[in-house]
């Protein structure tokens, strides 16, 4: 899939694969099959020959169901998780490769708010210690003073009173824990961040305070973001450009409006239909899948989509489709296109 964006990307990744091996001890991995006993592993394949680029300023989200390998997606792609094969490069860098040590000017350009907010901060740490932590880690020569200075300015940009630096975590409501994470995230001035499902666990009206205050910084602090979600009524105010991903693979990417007025996958297409409308009398058609997202472990046979799809054909199952395109940048993966 080779786009315009290629050249010119903040992030580019290209043909990542992650495998996770689930085999257990060896005593679980021992069958007896044929009258002898055999040793098998069990591999997950969370991510296929995934690749995208994401401009400067940009929001690319990535949107698909649950097990689909998106948060594998956002991990690996600021490190967490080292790919399997395949590049990532920031700035024409090449980062996938680097170690731990040759990672960290990278690691303060690339941050990531995580979906859980009452996991993802330290309980027995205040916000101040919090939001502290990695300006001193990539910062050393900051004196307290301006790392203080700093805490309070972050904290005023994300909607939280710089009086209440001295509280726990567990003294905020799930909405203020979340801004405290976006402030943590914003203490090193990243240009590149990987929001991993951010507004999930969330009240709803809370839900668009959160995006709002996103789409804020962004034009403030000229952000990239990556944006994971299963939500597409959510993704649809933030986006540039959408992802759609099922069984570790991207089988449709386009502009966002385009991707809502014409969705060409039939995946896409079912999501799509599946937005709730505030109207009762609301005739719309909707495309209801069956069954339940293959294992991906064992993944099907040529479209990783036709156990499900309305449309599938035999040729569906010989053979895996390739992106083609459809649109102006707009990709789709599917043999009835």
């Amino acid at each position: 899939m080779e786009t315009k964006q290629a050249d010119n990307g903040l992030l580019a990744v290209k043909n990542i694969v992650k495998h996770f091996d689930i085999s257990g001890g060896l005593l679980d991995q021992l069958t007896f099959e044929g009258g002898r006993v055999t040793r098998r592993r069990t591999t997950v394949k969370a991510l296929n020959d995934v690749s995208f680029t994401i401009l400067p300023g940009e929001t690319f989200s990535v949107v698909g169901e649950s097990g689909c390998g998106k948060s594998t997606l956002a991990r690996t792609t600021v490190g967490i998780y080292p790919p399997d094969s395949g590049e990532i490069r920031f700035r024409g860098e090449r980062v996938d490769h680097l170690s731990a040590q040759e990672m960290l000017p990278y690691r303060a350009k690339m941050q990531m708010i995580f979906q859980d907010p009452y996991a993802s901060l330290n309980p027995r740490m205040t916000v101040k210690q919090t939001l502290e932590e990695p300006v001193v880690f990539h910062k050393r020569n900051i004196t307290r003073s301006e790392t203080a200075d700093r805490v309070a300015e972050v904290m005023r940009q994300v909607g939280v009173d710089p009086k209440w630096a001295a509280r726990y975590p567990h003294e905020f409501s799930g909405g203020q824990r979340q801004r405290i994470s976006i402030a943590r995230a914003l203490m090193v001035d990243p240009e590149f961040i990987v929001a991993d499902e951010p507004v999930s666990a969330l009240d709803v009206s809370i839900q668009a305070q959160i995006i709002n205050l996103l789409v804020r910084l962004q034009e403030e602090l000229q952000l990239s973001y990556l944006f994971v979600s299963h939500d597409l009524a959510v993704v649809e105010h933030i986006s540039d450009r959408v992802a759609i991903m099922y069984l570790g693979k991207i089988v449709e990417v386009s502009p966002s409006q385009e991707i809502y007025r014409e969705p060409r996958h039939p995946y896409t297409q079912s999501l799509l239909s599946a937005i709730p409308i505030p109207d009762p009398k609301s005739e719309i058609e909707r495309t209801l899948l069956q069954g339940d997202i293959p294992n991906p472990a064992s993944p099907p046979s040529g479209c990783s989509f036709r156990t499900r799809c309305p449309l599938a054909k035999k040729i569906c199952s010989e053979h895996e489709p390739e992106m083609i395109e459809v649109g102006e940048e707009h990709f789709t993966a599917c043999h009835m296109i």
